[in-house]
């Protein structure tokens, strides 16, 4: 079995902490299936200059267009992004500038069976585009924001309306993502929720952890929250909470646009000595972070299935999380995590405050996370993709 992943949403060399949840996916795949074979072809922006001084564009430029992680070959095609008009022209353009890099990857020998294509709009729809060309079944999963952010554009739901039909299966890692595209009048294909997993051997309980909080100064409870540090995320709601809850501190475990604002609102709000800003952290760190945590916040306005939630409930760390998206799904019954209805600083910290004072044991927070595995989704993934391929035969 040949597969061809298509996606924007893959790690690189530059970006070695971009979307590991679909490189998590593909390799457990793998892993779990050695007949399988892969290749990612992960198309990036074109834009002409490297120099650090262009911020995120820069990172584009200095993408290599071929490399290897992990034993799998990851292509970078490059395709324009044309400002104001670029959401709407996206899928066909990305689809006409990766065509000549999927016929070198065939004429190589990788006579892919499958295009596995992650993020509903526009790689879901680019993808639809190339497996016609190239007469291969697509299997588009959605993930989140592609369902929830770009579909509120008249354009990329018009297209994604059209095309999504066409596409053999679709994957939804929450049944909330399904029920949303149902609810928008979508004609949606065979589809299948398959959740994402958590790697249970890399998020575990640190017994170092300790000394996080020793090096921070911790002596009260502290709370973490990790994620980019943009608006959807809500940290900003999480350092007003702290208001209400003296002598909690906050770890802010990512970087992004907000960085500045968020620094400013905790100074303003007299909470600033009590709030890290620790920037980003490798995922083989992570867990030493989330494991010197009491809790783990994430105060999103709008999730899939937000992985940070397992990995911190992995880690033995219950979670307060905002009943978003697929995030109801995650914190099920017995999982000792609080949802919050009421998405404000004044609902986040009376959640807090209730779990702070009712504490779930940390080995059964850990035993809830450990029934969220990849296997499950590994199968359900290699049983689609093989009758999809047989069918196509």
């Amino acid at each position: 079995m040949k597969i061809l992943l298509f996606s924007t949403l893959y790690p690189n060399s530059v970006q070695p902490l971009h979307a590991l949840f679909v490189e998590q996916r593909a390799l457990q795949l793998r892993r779990d299936y050695p007949d399988v074979e892969l290749q990612v072809v992960a198309p990036v922006p074109w834009f002409p200059f490297a120099s650090q001084r262009f911020g995120r564009y820069g990172e584009f430029a200095r993408i290599p267009r071929v490399e290897e992680r992990s034993g799998i070959r990851i292509h970078h095609p490059r395709y324009p992004v044309v400002p104001k008009i670029g959401m709407s022209w996206a899928p066909a353009l990305m689809a006409r500038c990766s065509r000549a890099c999927l016929q070198q990857v065939q004429d190589s020998g990788f006579d892919f069976d499958l295009i596995d294509a992650h993020f509903l709009y526009p790689d879901g729809l680019a993808a639809l585009k190339l497996g016609k060309a190239f007469n291969k079944p697509v299997v588009i999963t959605a993930r989140g924001s592609d369902v929830m952010f770009h579909q509120t554009f008249k354009k990329p739901a018009h297209q994604t309306r059209d095309a999504l039909p066409q596409a053999d299966a679709l994957i939804v890692v929450a049944d909330a993502l399904r029920q949303h595209l149902l609810g928008l009048g979508y004609t949606l294909p065979e589809t299948h929720v398959l959740r994402n997993g958590v790697d249970l051997s890399r998020f575990s309980p640190q017994p170092s952890a300790q000394e996080i909080r020793e090096e921070l100064g911790i002596k009260g409870h502290l709370l973490i929250s990790v994620g980019r540090l943009a608006e959807l995320k809500g940290h900003e709601l999480t350092i007003e909470a702290l208001v209400s809850l003296p002598g909690v501190s906050l770890m802010l475990v990512g970087d992004g646009p907000e960085e500045s604002a968020l620094k400013a609102l905790a100074e303003r709000l007299g909470v600033a000595d009590r709030v890290f800003f620790l920037g980003g952290k490798p995922q083989q760190e992570l867990a030493r972070f989330i494991s010197a945590a009491d809790i783990k916040v994430l105060a999103s306005s709008r999730e899939g299935w937000p992985n940070v939630l397992l990995e911190a409930m992995a880690c033995g760390t219950p979670v307060v999380a905002t009943a978003v998206g697929g995030v109801p799904e995650v914190l099920s019954a017995g999982s000792g995590g609080v949802l919050v209805e009421d998405r404000s600083a004044a609902g986040l910290a009376a959640a807090i405050g209730r779990l702070l004072t009712d504490m779930p044991d940390r080995a059964s927070v850990r035993a809830y996370a450990e029934r969220f595995d990849w296997s499950e989704t590994s199968r359900g993934q290699y049983e689609l993709f093989q009758r999809l391929i047989k069918a196509a035969d």
